[in-house]
């Protein structure tokens, strides 16, 4: 916590659901919160004037358009860890300082991941609504373990750095790739190249951000790659993959299982009728395990989130401040 007052009072508008302990922080340093987690996101940029800080979720796209509009904002804070709906260039030519709070939910990701390679590996899932439908078929669901697989972790922060460390007891070889960091090899990680990984990786998961370099990369070019018919994971963001092209790998057998946490478009509500037409067939697939973008959202990280991303505007502003 800074140990100097800030030299003026700003105002703080939150447009999404946080915890209290984020406002209770930062009114503690003087920093007003207005708390509008109601809001629609047309409403945003007309509430947000006469505002410097913004803390929005997953909720608003802050666009160009808000930021231009709002001249005296010089603070977006993302309660999370995905920035891209922000437009991080818009801010950065606007003298905007972002922030997110990645530390927050890296646990329960981390957890969730595990989880899921595991449900997808024993049928845990799929067997659980046969039984459930009073079918008891213990040959069909004969499953395979974890320990002696090779695991291909794409995206090293703090999230692909906590699936390595849950994955640490479960006997497995973990390769790792992060194209912007390198010397992060340990006793139990081994520091790869992308190529390494797809030659030999039983289990692919992908822990990245969505940006213009990562949009789409889960496509046919890279499954038809892949040394060995495999496993694939994705709990970073849904724009990362063409669902099209998973679904066509796991009729072909290419993909053994698919679990994601994370849709190209989210909610299903909002998909057009051929995207909730592949949808519904990935979900009649036994092997295919989804989830509602729940993997960061525990009652633990819900708090975490927001003590992390006080800290980093509290920081920023004292920065700013010279304290």
């Amino acid at each position: 916590m800074p140990k100097k007052d800030l030299n003026r009072n700003y105002q703080a508008l939150i447009v999404d659901d946080v915890h209290p302990v984020l406002m209770e922080r930062l009114e503690h340093d003087g920093i007003s919160c207005t708390y509008l987690p109601s809001i629609s996101a047309d409403e945003v940029e007309s509430a947000l004037n006469g505002y410097e800080i913004l803390v929005v979720r997953s909720k608003v796209d802050v666009d160009r358009k808000v930021i231009e509009s709002n001249p005296q904002l010089r603070l977006i804070a993302r309660a999370g860890s995905g920035m891209d709906n922000i437009d991080l260039d818009a801010a950065d030519r606007a003298g905007v300082i972002c922030v997110n709070a990645p530390e927050g939910n890296r646990d329960a990701v981390a957890e969730q991941t595990l989880g899921m390679l595991l449900s997808l590996l024993a049928n845990i899932h799929s067997s659980y609504l046969q039984v459930r439908d009073l079918e008891w078929k213990r040959e069909a669901n004969r499953g395979h373990e974890l320990k002696g697989l090779t695991v291909g972790i794409i995206g090293y922060g703090n999230t692909g750095s906590a699936v390595a460390e849950r994955l640490a007891g479960f006997g497995v070889r973990v390769c790792a790739y992060d194209k912007y960091k390198s010397g992060f090899g340990t006793d139990t990680v081994e520091e790869s190249s992308l190529e390494a990984i797809l030659d030999h990786a039983d289990v692919l998961t992908f822990h990245v951000p969505l940006t213009k370099e990562t949009r789409g990369w889960i496509d046919e070019r890279l499954i038809n790659r892949m040394g060995k018919s495999f496993y694939l994971l994705n709990l970073s963001r849904g724009g990362i993959m063409n669902t099209a092209h998973i679904a066509a790998a796991l009729a072909s057998g290419k993909i053994l299982g698919f679990a994601a946490d994370v849709l190209e478009k989210e909610p299903p509500s909002l998909m057009e009728q051929k995207d909730l037409g592949l949808f519904k067939e990935l979900m009649e697939r036994p092997n295919v395990l989804i989830t509602p973008h729940i993997g960061g959202w525990t009652f633990e990280s819900y708090r975490k989130i927001s003590e992390v991303l006080a800290s980093k505007i509290l920081s920023t502003l004292h920065e700013l401040n010279g304290l």
